[in-house]
């Protein structure tokens, strides 16, 4: 037929009927993709939303590891309006520095993230010299939160301070202790041997060529000079005793015999675990536990050299010590990077707190006087940590240097009170509420194909079961019997008749089936068997012989 039309030639009236056919096909070969293109997006804007694992990374609510905590009203923390809120100001202002510096973005991993930022900002642009208006401050941006460890009622506190000791810089007859600056072969995973900052917990090695790795030595092997003749040392001091002081404080003030002042800080531990000089004493009954004080330790250790010997390796932990440069007007340098504050700065557990969060402690301690307890109303900026300080409301007071901020803080060792200053921007009600659900449950269809638990109890329903059923079933048994006997014969009747009674003697006598085998087979008859998966396919072997032959037939065919 095409032919014939090919044959016979185009006139004006075949073309015009063949042009509208010819324009309407090529508008659909060139619509169709865009026709089915919008048939799938309208079928994708009606299936519901794929929810893909992991779910999104939102802020979750505050959440501090094993603690508990309680919101309050400014009104009900106890001495808040008998501090004085403007020397707290000050020391969050220096504290401000540092978190400022951090880039936006930077991952955290605390609960009160970079929630400081905004309180930061507004602290940054304000000098503020009015007691009252620093009160202002903290009440406008911050929300008081009890806290203490889960199960406790109040936190744990103690005090420190920076030594003053004497020493010089060449060995002597009379000072021969050194003090020993970071060694080179002391390696942190993750950390390179250089950094500025290493941590005060977890495993410390030291490397023995290029690959091994060995824990580092410990105080003992240290203090018998696995160490020494490496140029490693600062300075030299009388004893061991006086070391042993300054890095249980992390820093120390060492006046040379020229005249002339040292100050050397926290650098790094060598991986051991801390142990108190203090418990063991009081474990070994040598000093009563409400009489412990740096002092009563000190005066042990100088009226026994050898078991203080004994005493001090007990503790493996190992302090190295960097050379600061500071003026003997300026004050320790803690964990942030800036200098403390004595009565105001405070060393917490890096793990769980941010570098700057206010507390406010409130209670009662000896801070005049051993024997008697004085208010205790303040509030302090977490600037520090220690090895020893591990919980959520457990805190090192800083007191600044000499024997008097060592006498406070070495009879400080009391329970009390820990409030929290949270910033307002964290709202644990708000950013609870955008925390994402979780999927919807499965239709009851599926779950009853699926079933993911046993029945509850089945037991002591199996239990009941058998003694209602038995019965009933044993009569079923006897009728259906009976039924069969008038069927076949009279004369079997009164042999099925006395076999039955036979039966039902014998069945009397018989003792009933243990509850637990009854309880075992209802538990199997309840349980949904498992649903079987289907085969797997069978894995035919190619012939490769048939395959060159198939396709060569193929290509014959069709040359």
């Amino acid at each position: 037929m095409v032919r014939e039309i090919w044959k016979r030639g185009f006139t004006t009236r075949h073309l015009k009927y063949w042009t509208p056919a010819l324009a309407l096909s090529v508008g659909a070969v060139v619509l169709a993709p865009y026709a089915a293109e919008a048939v799938r997006a309208r079928h994708r804007s009606a299936a519901p939303p794929m929810r893909h694992l992991p779910y999104p990374q939102l802020d979750s609510p505050l959440e501090i590891t094993n603690s508990q905590y309680q919101p309050l009203a400014w009104s009900d923390v106890p001495g808040w309006t008998d501090d004085d809120q403007l020397a707290a100001y000050k020391t969050f202002r220096a504290s401000c520095k540092p978190i400022a510096a951090k880039p936006d973005g930077a991952p955290e991993d605390k609960a009160l993230g970079d929630s400081l930022r905004d309180p930061c900002r507004e602290a940054r642009a304000n000098d503020l010299t009015d007691n009252a208006a620093a009160r202002a401050f903290f009440e406008r941006n911050f929300e008081p939160l009890k806290i203490s460890k889960l199960g406790d009622a109040d936190g744990f506190v103690t005090g420190y301070y920076e030594p003053v000791i004497e020493g010089s810089r060449t060995q002597n007859e009379v000072y021969n202790v050194p003090v020993y600056r970071r060694p080179s072969n002391l390696f942190v995973r993750g950390f390179k041997q250089d950094a500025t900052s290493l941590p005060n917990k977890g495993p410390v090695y030291r490397k023995i060529g290029r690959r091994k790795l060995v824990p580092y030595y410990d105080r003992a092997e240290i203090e018998d000079g696995a160490i020494e003749g490496r140029g490693l040392e600062i300075a030299w001091l009388r004893n061991q005793t006086d070391l042993l002081f300054a890095q249980i404080q992390g820093s120390a003030r060492i006046s040379l015999d020229d005249g002339s002042t040292v100050r050397i800080n926290y650098d790094a531990y060598n991986g051991h675990p801390y142990t108190p000089v203090g418990r063991i004493l009081i474990e070994r009954g040598i000093i009563p536990r409400e009489q412990m004080s740096m002092q009563r330790i000190r005066d042990w250790m100088e009226q026994n050299p050898e078991g203080a010997n004994e005493l001090r390796r007990m503790n493996r932990s190992y302090i190295f010590f960097r050379e600061v440069q500071l003026s003997e007007k300026d004050e320790a340098v803690g964990a942030q990077g800036i200098p403390l504050t004595p009565g105001r700065s405070i060393a917490v557990d890096k793990s769980l707190h941010v570098y700057g969060t206010p507390f406010f402690i409130t209670g009662e301690l000896p801070i005049e006087s051993e024997k008697q307890k004085n208010p205790f109303h303040r509030l302090m900026i977490a600037q520090d940590t220690g090895s020893a300080i591990v919980g959520p409301a457990r805190a090192d007071l800083y007191f600044g240097a000499g024997q008097e901020a060592g006498k406070v803080s070495g009879r400080l060792k009391h329970s009390i009170q820990f409030v929290m200053l949270v910033p307002r921007s964290l709202d644990p009600v708000a950013r609870g509420r955008k925390m994402p659900l979780p999927d919807a449950r499965p239709s009851e269809k599926i779950a009853k194909l699926f079933p993911q638990v046993l029945p509850k109890e089945p037991v002591k329903e199996a239990q009941k079961e058998p003694a209602k059923d038995q019965p009933k079933d044993q009569a079923k048994d006897q009728l259906r019997d009976q039924a069969k006997d008038q069927v076949k014969g009279q004369d079997q009747v009164s042999a099925s008749a006395a076999s039955a009674k036979d039966a039902n003697t014998k069945d009397a006598k018989a003792p009933a089936p243990a509850a637990g085998a009854s309880a075992t087979t209802t538990v199997a008859q309840n349980m949904v068997a498992p649903i079987p998966l289907p085969e797997a396919r069978p894995r035919l072997e190619s012939d490769r012989n048939s395959r060159r032959l198939r396709y060569g037939r193929r290509y014959r065919n069709h040359r």
